[in-house]
């Protein structure tokens, strides 16, 4: 299982096999823009986007189980799209909190974030407390 940037789980797996992964932001950008293609009236935006943002979440085996928002409306019905996406905004703001996560959980992120990590400089080269030395750079 990978992590994410906030050192928890980036997949969830689900009882029946299939996963459902976070999506970078970019992915997010492109499937509320798919969804905005797909929906012709404010009464469909929400199910449109859980469509979009479940066809790039949604895995089996590693692969994707469906190409594009359009897909999932044809295969999925209304109740299974909005249970999976509730389940992946679940598990998004679990491992992705918000400034509405509340002040506690914020201060266990700081203390996370705020531990040094103990790769990189070791100090093999120089004293731990003291800058490495200064590369020499040859002019070609």
């Amino acid at each position: 299982m990978q992590t994410s940037l906030l050192s928890g789980p980036d997949r969830l797996e689900l009882e029946d096999g299939r996963t459902l992964r976070l999506l970078s932001a970019m992915e997010v950008l492109e499937a509320r823009r798919e969804a905005d293609w797909l929906t012709q009236g404010a009464r469909e935006r929400a199910l449109c986007s859980n469509a979009c943002l479940l066809a790039r979440a949604l895995m089996k085996d590693g692969q994707r189980l469906f190409r594009d928002g359009s897909h999932v409306l044809e295969e999925l019905t209304v109740e299974e799209i909005g249970a999976l996406a509730g389940q992946w905004s679940r598990f998004n703001q679990q491992v992705n909190p918000g400034p509405q996560a509340g002040e506690e959980r914020v201060e266990e992120l700081k203390n996370v974030w705020s531990t040094p990590g103990r790769s990189g400089c070791t100090g093999a080269c120089c004293d731990p407390f003291q800058p490495c030395p200064r590369r020499i750079v040859s002019e070609r």
